[in-house]
């Protein structure tokens, strides 16, 4: 024992501790040996202990997903394991694992109370100690939250523009083959007798059609069948027409003309004005040109919608902007959505009603942001979570803003599983989270309400089954 007491001497934490009380210690503590990689504790395990390393090294990490997040090393002569006792949680929220052999003293809470409790200058140490250790691992913890957001999101929308870019690429690579089928027809097309009245017919015509293209509403089969039935009757009908007037590649180019808004009656115009020998020719021309002014629609959608993600991705992260400065809130909810745009899956609604006078006002953007994503991000889970269970809903996020005198508010809400009563007070608290291990951090919450501190505002939670309401509230104007 006279060795054991000289080593927990070495810890400074207990270097002032009386000789009785060290008696004491060892006599309350159980002794453990661990090898190399052996593991101590796994994160949700009870915690139930606090432990004392004597000799060797662990490591604690917290699970992420499918990673390992390292959180400290501690080496011999170090208390540790105080944080969830002292915070009231009942479990562990990181592991600890053997790096070398290690020798360690477990301590049971109680035990760990009573130390406390009866020895002041221990008491003095290890409450410095844990403020330390918690704004360390809040920093380590915060930095993984916003990475592992960031890696979400990032994710998110890889896959949201490869779906236009290669969308895009397709349509570039039918364009050339198209392209090339036009300059054909167009030299058969000034080969053939027609006269100058015809000759602006046909130019005319392909402005007419262009226009029919643009104007057309295209018809979705997989939507609803009654637009798939009409669609296929068309085509029939006018495939008809096409074959009666020998026209080559009629069941080719009469799909075309469907989705381009052509009619039999519009058919009938042009060969009416055009010979017949040129009929042919002139359709299967124009057939390629709506063809072409399709493809090119296509990729105007397509670089439409990747510029559309990258603005989206600079409004939420306010990149090449000041940090502190006048935003407009529903621009930052709307980039946040777009952002979570591939977790929100089908069936989800997202009912918006945003105050028309909403004012900007000045803050930290990008900050913001962080707080949209995280309080729409568990309103998603929790809708899919009672869908699961109950598929007679419609899973649906509210978001809802208004302007008071000198604060507006932004209320997100949802119809998901609610919150239970027990664990409301401990939402922003760190390390808090009701998910599975691995799941979630508990910080997302926590970020949350000290951003909104940091902006002097305030952020409150009402929920029942089927209905929870986060209530943020912002200054119009801060203070200097």
């Amino acid at each position: 024992m006279t060795n054991l007491k000289d080593t927990l001497r070495q810890v400074p934490l207990l270097a002032e501790l009386p000789d009785r009380r060290l008696d004491w210690l060892i006599e309350q503590a159980t002794k453990v040996h661990l090898q190399p990689g052996e593991l101590h504790r796994k994160e949700g395990d009870r915690a139930d202990h606090v432990f004392i390393l004597l000799e060797g090294e662990i490591r604690i990490t917290q699970t992420a997903g499918n990673q390992e997040i390292l959180l400290a090393t501690y080496q011999a002569k170090t208390l540790f394991g105080e944080l969830p006792v002292l915070l009231g949680d009942e479990f562990f929220w990181a592991s600890g694992r053997a790096i070398t052999p290690c020798h360690v003293l477990e301590l049971s809470n109680q035990a760990f109370m009573e130390l406390l409790s009866s020895c002041s200058c221990v008491m003095t140490k290890i409450l410095r100690t844990m403020a330390e250790r918690v704004q360390e691992v809040q920093v380590i913890s915060q930095q993984r939250e916003k990475l592992v957001a960031l890696g979400t999101l990032a994710a998110g929308l890889a896959h949201e523009l490869n779906n236009p870019a290669a969308a895009g690429r397709r349509a570039v690579g039918q364009l050339k083959a198209t392209f090339q089928e036009l300059q054909p027809l167009t030299l058969k097309l000034n080969q053939q007798p027609m006269s100058d009245t015809q000759q602006q017919f046909l130019v005319n015509l392909q402005q007419d059609a262009i226009s029919h293209a643009q104007a057309s509403i295209h018809l979705d089969p997989l939507v609803e069948s009654e637009h798939f039935v009409e669609q296929s009757y068309r085509e029939d009908e006018i495939t008809d027409w096409l074959d009666d007037h020998t026209i080559s590649n009629g069941w080719k180019i009469a799909s075309t003309f469907v989705a381009a808004g052509i009619t039999i009656d519009w058919l009938e115009n042009v060969k009416a004005n055009i010979d017949r020998t040129a009929l042919d020719h002139a359709l299967n021309w124009i057939a390629t040109t709506l063809t072409e002014v399709s493809l090119l629609t296509e990729i105007d959608h397509s670089t439409e919608r990747i510029s559309t993600l990258i603005q989206a991705v600079k409004n939420y992260s306010y990149m090449d902007q000041a940090p502190l400065q006048d935003i407009d809130i529903h621009q930052g909810l709307e980039s946040t959505l777009t952002m979570l745009s591939p977790k929100i899956r089908s069936g989800i609604v997202i009912d918006r009603d945003y105050g028309c006078d909403l004012p900007q006002i000045r803050a930290y953007g990008s900050e913001l942001n962080q707080v949209w994503t995280s309080l729409i991000d568990n309103a998603i889970d929790a809708v899919e979570e009672r869908a699961k269970h109950d598929q007679t809903i419609a899973p649906t996020i509210s978001i809802r803003t208004t302007c008071g005198s000198d604060r507006l508010l932004v209320e997100i809400a949802d119809n998901g599983t609610g919150i239970p009563e027990a664990v409301r007070s401990h939402l922003f608290e760190p390390f808090f989270t009701t998910k599975g291990v691995g799941k979630g951090t508990g910080l997302g919450l926590h970020i949350a309400y000290r951003v909104i501190m940091k902006h002097q505002g305030d952020i409150q939670v009402q929920s029942r089954p089927g209905e929870t309401r986060f209530q943020v509230r912002l200054p119009l104007t801060q203070p200097t």
